[in-house]
């Protein structure tokens, strides 16, 4: 027990045999660290007021003209509250003499208008200045501060406190109180009126309402971030789902094939009567990469199926089971017209699975967000591809109401369909109010016909 004793004894003397500092010790030092960092590191460093936004929702309806002025706001209101402290210390002097008189205005003129440029530096400006006007306005009244002195006092602490953290704020407010104390013990007692407590008291007030208002500010930096954070995560999460879907899809309809495949090798030689080995060979070696081929599509693609996917019965949808879809949406209210033109053909199934998805899912949006408005597909068989244009009409007013169904991302799911067949898609509303789904997927002809 002793060993171990001396053992965390001796782990725990600081380096150099220095005794360790108690708690007190470094909570001052720490508050002196940033006392300096603060008030002392770059006091007079350069930074300007910024100027006002002017995308709020009052500001933004002003004309473009008016809203160049109203930028400046902030800095119309500190030159006013300027002039108003020169004029408290012109009216407050006792009038020994003009270059007296102006001084003093000047004194408390330059820390206010110096919080647009030096916001710290105006501070120590400030207190500087204080002393100087209090021995110009020597006939009495209230002490250490006077009227101009007060109103330019006040003014700083609060513009500063706009300005800079709110820690920087406490600082300012703990050495005006340090210096109206000194001051006040030592004037002559009975001779002058202290106002160090009534400035203490109103700029505490201005100092919190500017606490509150960083703590607003940066509460609704927090949720805006937040919120923006939200909507990217979820707009990936849907992008993800719908490469998933669009996976499992493929696998389904490239195993189909490639199963068909497999199968027609197996049974071809027996179609042909005493076939040569060679032709037997062939198809077993077509049947045999078939078949390797499905295992390892079934190993890279089956990855991405939940444990509770189970594939479609019935084969996957294509432009020929349009009609039914159609079908369904009116029945649940939406008004639309199918219009097919170009030489109707056999397509590639994942180019006739992914056109059949688009149209769904801008039908549903239509009935979403549109309810009650008319809609209508068109599709135009033109040479090396397939054309979808949906179009639906603007709500009727009476029932015109934001849909909060969805996630509001199956635009993301039509444009990552078009990508993975090298298409091209535009999205977009209408001059009447309406929305509008452009789509054209790329489909190679055959061999006989580009020979052809």
């Amino acid at each position: 027990m002793t060993e171990t004793t001396q053992t965390q004894t001796m782990q725990m003397t600081p380096p150099g045999g220095a005794k360790p500092r108690s708690p007190e010790f470094r909570l001052a030092a720490d508050a002196l660290r940033g006392l300096r960092q603060d008030l002392f590191h770059d006091a007079f460093a350069y930074r300007p007021l910024p100027r006002m936004r002017v995308d709020g929702p009052l500001t933004r309806r002003l004309p473009e003209a008016i809203r160049e002025y109203v930028a400046w706001t902030p800095h119309a209101v500190v030159g006013a509250v300027g002039l108003l402290a020169m004029l408290s210390a012109y009216f407050g002097s006792d009038g020994s003499g003009d270059f007296g008189t102006l001084l003093c205005c000047l004194l408390v003129l330059i820390p206010v208008l110096l919080t647009l440029v030096r916001p710290v530096g105006a501070f120590w400006f400030s207190m500087a200045a204080t002393p100087v006007v209090a021995v110009l306005r020597d006939s009495g009244g209230d002490r250490p501060w006077s009227t101009g002195s007060f109103v330019a006092q006040l003014t700083v602490l609060t513009v500063v406190a706009l300005r800079t953290r709110p820690r920087t704020a406490a600082w300012m407010w703990a050495l005006t109180a340090v210096y109206g104390f000194l001051a006040d013990s030592l004037s002559s007692p009975g001779h002058f009126s202290t106002n160090t407590a009534p400035l203490l008291f109103v700029s505490a007030l201005a100092l919190l309402v500017v606490t509150v208002i960083h703590i607003r500010r940066e509460a609704e930096q927090e949720v805006t971030a937040h919120q923006s954070e939200t909507a990217h995560e979820r707009s990936k999460r849907t992008l993800l789902e719908e490469r998933t879907t669009i996976a499992r899809e493929l696998h389904d309809v490239v195993a189909h094939h490639m199963s068909v495949v497999a199968i027609q090798a197996e049974a071809a030689p027996y179609r042909v009567e005493n076939p040569p080995p060679e032709l037997e060979q062939a198809f077993v070696t077509i049947r045999e990469n078939a078949v390797a081929a499905l295992t390892e599509l079934r190993r890279v693609l089956g990855v991405v199926r939940a444990e509770d996917y189970e594939a479609p019965d019935a084969p996957q949808p294509t432009l020929a089971d349009l009609d039914a879809l159609l079908a369904n949406v009116r029945e649940a209210g939406l008004s639309v017209e199918k219009a097919v033109t170009g030489a109707v053909r056999e397509l590639p199934q994942g180019v006739e699975l992914s056109a059949y998805r688009i149209v769904q899912e801008a039908l549903s949006n239509t009935l979403r967000h549109a309810p009650g408005a008319t809609a209508r597909v068109e599709i135009g068989y033109v040479l090396g591809g397939l054309g979808l244009r949906i179009v639906n009409g603007p709500a009727p007013a009476a029932i015109l109401v934001k849909s909060t169904h969805g996630a509001g991302h199956g635009i993301t799911g039509m444009r990552e369909r078009v990508t993975m067949l090298d298409g091209e898609m535009t999205a977009g509303e209408t001059d009447d109010g309406g929305y509008e789904v452009t789509v054209f997927l790329p489909v190679p002809l055959p061999a006989a016909e580009e020979i052809g």
